[in-house]
C-alpha cells in the first residue's frame, strides 16, 4: 500500500479501488477513534462521539458501514445522518457536541468516485498533522493491538432529524425582514445530498420553486447536471421564465448561478456581489476577501475599484478557510463556487452563498442580471491535462523557457498559472490576457508539452 491517503480535500479515489476500500476505510475509522479516544479531554470511560453523512453515490453504504464499524471496534459511538451536505456536517459536529464528523462524498467527481472528508469537534476540517498521524497508523502501527475490550465497543445509530437541523441552520441565515415571496427558483440539486433540503429551505423562505437533479439513483451524481453543468438549469430557467438559476454540486458545498436570462453567476462573480454588499452594511471584516490563484483578475480590479482588499492563497476551500480564520476575516471563495461566510460556516455552503445574493437582489430590489454586471472579466483559457505520473514541473524539459516566454509576452497584462489538481489526476493550467484567441495559442503550447511528458 501506498503510504499518502489525504489529499487537499480528504481522501478520493474511485470506489472498490485503493484507498476507497472497505478495509483501508476501516482502518481509517479505527486510526480516528484511536486518536479521539486518546485525545479525549473527559473522563476515560467516556464514549467519544462522531457524526456521519453522505452524499447520494451507490459506494457510500459500503463506506458508511466500513467507517462506522472501524469506530465501533475502537469504543466510538456513531451517528448516522444520511445524505446531507457537506456543510451540514461540519454544523451538526458542532451543535451535537461530536468529538468529529465525516462527510462521505467525492464532492463534483463522478458517481464510480468516493471520498473521505474528516471535521474536527469546532466543525472545521481537521489539520494536516492529525491527517498524518491517522496516515502513521493506518500504515504502521498494529490497530488491532489498539482495540478496546469487547465491553468497550461502541454503538451506530441513525439520527432521523438531521435534515430539519440544517434547514433551520441555513434558513437563519437568511435576513429575517426579507423573503423570499415573488420570486421563480430553479434549483438543480445534482442528483446530490441537498436533493431533499435545498427545496425545502428554498420554499419555506417563500419562493417558487422549480427542482431538476432531484432524483438520485446512486449512479447519477452530478451526471451532466450541478455546478458542472449548468446548461440544463440555465435552460430550464429560461423555459419557466424564471428569475433566478441556482446549481450545486454532488455535495452542495459549492454553486454557481444564472441571471432570467440563462447567463451564468460563477463564483468570481458571487463573491464580488456579496462583497460590495457587505462592505455597504459594514460586515465585511477587514475590508478584505480571500481567493485563490485561479480567481479572474477582473475580480482583483472591481475590488481595488471599490476599497476592497484582495489575499490570495492556494487553490482549495481548505485554504481559504485558513486565511479567513488566521486574519479574522469573513468572506472567501473560489471562482468554482465554493464561498465561505466564516460569519455563519465554517466551510463552502453553496445554499448558503445562494441565500446570500437572493438576499442582495431582494435588498436593492434589483434583477440579477443587473447585479451580474458587477464586473468584468479577463479573457481565460483553462486546460486540463490528463495525467499518469506527478513530475515536478521544473525537471521537464522546455517547460521553464516556454512559461517565463509566455510570461514575458504577456507583458503584465495577464498571468499564468499551473498547477497539478488535488482531487483528481489531472493537470491544469490557466492563462489570462486580453486576446482570447493568444492565450488560447499559448494554452495549447504548454498542454502539447506537457501532456508529452506526463500522460
Amino acid at each position: 500500500m501506498k503510504g499518502q491517503l489525504f489529499g487537499t480535500d480528504g481522501i478520493r479515489a474511485t470506489a472498490n479501488n485503493y484507498p476507497m476500500t472497505p478495509d483501508t476505510v476501516l482502518r481509517v475509522g479505527q486510526a480516528l477513534g484511536f486518536l479521539l479516544r486518546k485525545n479525549s479531554r473527559g473522563k476515560a470511560q467516556d464514549k467519544k462521539k462522531v457524526v456521519i453523512g453522505k452524499d447520494t453515490r451507490l459506494s457510500g453504504y459500503m463506506v458508511e458501514m466500513a467507517l462506522a464499524s472501524g469506530l465501533n471496534s475502537m469504543g466510538v459511538n456513531v451517528q448516522l445522518v444520511g445524505p446531507l451536505p457537506t456543510p451540514g456536517i461540519g454544523f451538526l459536529t458542532q451543535n451535537m457536541r461530536a468529538d468529529a464528523g465525516i462527510v462521505i462524498s467525492a464532492s463534483h467527481n463522478p458517481y464510480y468516485d468516493n471520498g473521505i472528508k474528516i471535521f474536527g469537534a469546532d466543525g472545521y476540517k481537521i489539520s494536516r498533522n492529525l491527517e498524518l498521524e491517522i496516515e502513521r497508523l493506518v500504515y504502521k502501527e498494529d490497530i488491532n493491538s489498539l482495540l478496546p475490550a469487547s465491553s468497550g465497543i461502541g454503538r451506530s445509530k441513525r439520527i432521523d432529524d438531521a435534515a430539519g437541523r440544517y434547514i433551520v441552520y441555513v434558513k437563519n441565515t437568511f435576513p429575517l425582514d426579507l423573503t423570499l415571496d415573488g420570486l421563480r427558483v430553479v434549483l438543480d440539486c445534482a442528483n446530490g445530498a441537498a436533493y431533499k433540503v435545498g427545496p425545502a429551505i428554498l420554499e419555506e423562505l417563500g419562493a417558487e420553486v422549480i427542482v431538476i437533479g432531484n432524483q438520485p439513483d446512486g449512479t447519477n451524481v452530478n451526471d451532466e447536471c450541478g455546478a458542472l453543468f449548468p446548461e440544463r438549469m440555465a435552460q430550464t430557467v429560461t423555459k419557466f421564465r424564471a428569475d433566478v438559476g441556482i446549481s450545486l454540486d454532488g455535495d452542495a458545498d459549492r454553486v454557481v448561478m444564472v441571471d432570467h436570462k440563462g447567463h451564468l453567476v460563477n463564483g468570481d462573480r458571487i463573491l464580488a456581489i456579496c462583497a460590495l454588499e457587505m462592505k455597504k452594511q459594514g460586515t465585511l471584516k477587514g475590508n478584505t476577501i480571500v481567493t485563490t490563484h485561479m480567481s479572474n483578475y477582473g475580480l482583483d480590479r472591481v475590488m481595488a475599484q471599490n476599497g476592497v482588499k484582495i489575499v490570495k492563497t492556494n487553490v482549495g476551500d481548505k485554504y481559504v478557510v485558513d486565511e479567513l480564520r488566521q486574519h479574522g476575516l469573513s468572506l472567501g471563495g473560489e471562482s468554482s463556487g465554493h464561498i465561505i461566510f466564516l460569519d455563519h460556516s465554517t466551510t463552502g455552503d453553496g445554499l448558503i452563498a445562494a441565500l446570500k445574493v437572493l438576499s442582495v437582489m431582494k435588498r436593492q430590489n434589483t434583477p440579477l442580471n443587473t447585479l451580474n454586471q458587477v464586473m468584468e472579466e479577463v479573457p481565460q483559457v483553462l486546460r486540463n491535462v490528463k495525467v499518469r505520473i506527478r513530475k515536478p514541473l521544473e525537471e521537464i524539459s522546455g517547460y521553464d523557457v516556454l512559461y517565463k516566454q509566455i510570461e514575458k509576452d504577456l507583458q503584465g497584462k495577464g498571468r499564468l498559472f499551473v498547477r497539478y489538481s488535488g482531487t483528481e489526476p489531472l493537470l491544469r493550467i490557466l492563462v489570462e490576457g486580453p486576446d482570447s484567441k493568444q492565450i488560447s495559442e499559448y494554452a495549447d503550447q504548454l498542454a502539447q508539452l506537457l501532456q508529452k511528458e506526463l500522460s
